[in-house]
């Protein structure tokens, strides 16, 4: 248990918006130093993004990926507040909420992440599901459960794609097709599992493009080897309730697309009056002070120094939080603030049972690895970052479960009973309202 720190009345009151890997690392360091923070988020929980395609795929509860922001906030001395962040006043430092809700600040630091950017392709923000909350991996969840009782009681097939073939998109597409020969033999013995059709596109010509091309193309090979369609040097020019459409003028028969090929701000950034760079992202300086702002910082997937890029991935976004926090306290002790440097650690990605990759960075960087040893060690890895005991618990039975006892029965996906559960819902569509993202890397 973290050790709560009594923050004076008079310290000077810090505002972190988003319970996501930056908001939550800049806490402790804040309180350990005296301030008075207070945590903003939307959602009552912090998700860990970095699994929630397990829990589209059943292999996790919704609960193992999230973790009560106001009870991480008090163990820590600061306070947590519900609410969407809406309107920032620089000139008088205060914030107003989507619930009316406003407060002031000395410091403010934003790390509300991002969403997903669909590049103006027309039909992708309608027909397709995303990957980046929690609500979204349930949402998915049900459109799979809904489509394998499909098969079991009608003709037909089951076609899945899955845009984007990055990190998010390569774990979604072999864990699919996986839950391919598990699933149905297990729940549907009737239902050919050739009925069920994965698919993975990538408009690059490799696979996971921050990594090196030899772990890019053995993802290629170990999807291939699971059944997944991967086309690769390929282009979407519309998306259509049943069918992907490509540049090419080919058409692909798509019952469920997921879309895990981008990420941009949240269209609600445009009002918060900061300069915005690509992607809609928020221009920061070496130090992370917002670009023309001296009290205010950004951290994580929100952020971007255009001179010095980081990669949109948890460890960035943890160092990066810190950082923050770190400048907050040397501008209050009237020291200069710091340039922020990404250490890098390496990348990693898990393409299903036994089978992952690993690049290390540094001196270590012509270590890579492939394989069980791999899998192993991204298992580890997660298990370390998850919040909470009971995550870390019920993650290692649920995913030891998953891969250990995989292939002699019993898995199964279960899925909400929604008004129309095959239905295609773009954001704010019927099947999402029932229901309730790390959200790379990046918890909401």
């Amino acid at each position: 248990m973290a050790r709560r720190h009594q923050a004076d009345p008079d310290a000077p009151h810090v505002v972190i918006c988003g319970a996501g890997f930056g908001g939550l690392s800049a806490i402790k360091r804040l309180t350990r130093a005296g301030m008075r923070v207070t945590l903003v988020d939307g959602h009552l929980y912090s998700t860990f993004q970095p699994l929630l395609y397990q829990v589209a795929t059943a292999g996790l509860n919704p609960g193992d990926v999230a973790y009560p922001a106001g009870g991480f906030a008090g163990r820590h001395g600061a306070i947590f507040r519900r609410g969407e962040l809406a309107a920032i006043d620089p000139a008088s430092r205060r914030i107003k909420l989507g619930n009316g809700l406003e407060l002031g600040y000395d410091y403010l630091i934003l790390a509300t992440g991002v969403s997903a950017s669909h590049y103006g392709i027309d039909g992708a923000a309608e027909h397709t599901l995303g990957l980046y909350t929690r609500r979204d991996a349930i949402v998915l969840r049900n459109h799979l459960m809904a489509g394998f009782e499909r098969l079991s009681v009608g003709d037909g097939d089951l076609a899945v794609t899955v845009v984007g073939g990055g990190a998010t998109g390569v774990e979604l597409a072999g864990t699919l097709a996986e839950l391919r020969r598990t699933v149905l033999r297990a729940t549907f013995p009737d239902v050919d599992p050739s009925r069920v059709h994965v698919r993975l596109i990538e408009m690059a010509p490799a696979l996971l493009g921050p990594f090196h091309p030899e772990l890019g193309e053995y993802a290629r090979v170990q999807l291939v080897k699971r059944g997944v369609e991967v086309r690769l040097n390929t282009r979407i020019a519309e998306v259509t309730a049943e069918h992907v459409m490509l540049a090419d003028g080919e058409k692909l028969h798509s019952d469920i697309t997921v879309w895990a090929a981008g990420v941009a701000a949240a269209e609600a950034v445009a009002g918060w009056g900061l300069p915005q760079g690509k992607g809609g992202r928020i221009v920061i300086g070496p130090d992370l002070r917002v670009q023309g702002q001296d009290r205010i910082f950004a951290a994580g997937d929100i952020a971007v120094n255009p001179d010095d890029p980081t990669p949109q991935l948890a460890q960035p976004a943890l160092q990066m939080g810190r950082h923050a926090a770190a400048q907050i306290v040397r501008l209050q002790r009237q020291l200069p603030t710091e340039p922020f440097a990404y250490h890098d650690k390496g990348l990693m990605a898990t393409i299903g049972r036994r089978s992952a990759v690993v690049q290390l960075a540094g001196r270590l960087r012509w270590l890579r690895l492939r394989g069980t040893l791999a899998w192993l060690a991204w298992f580890a890895l997660h298990l370390v970052y998850l919040l909470g005991g009971r995550n870390r618990v019920s993650t290692l039975v649920n995913l030891g479960f998953r891969y250990v006892a995989w292939g002699h029965g019993g898995a199964v996906i279960v899925g909400d009973e929604p008004g129309d559960p095959g239905g295609r819902p773009g954001p704010g569509g019927p099947a999402a309202g029932h229901l309730s993202t790390m959200d790379r890397s990046r918890p909401q």
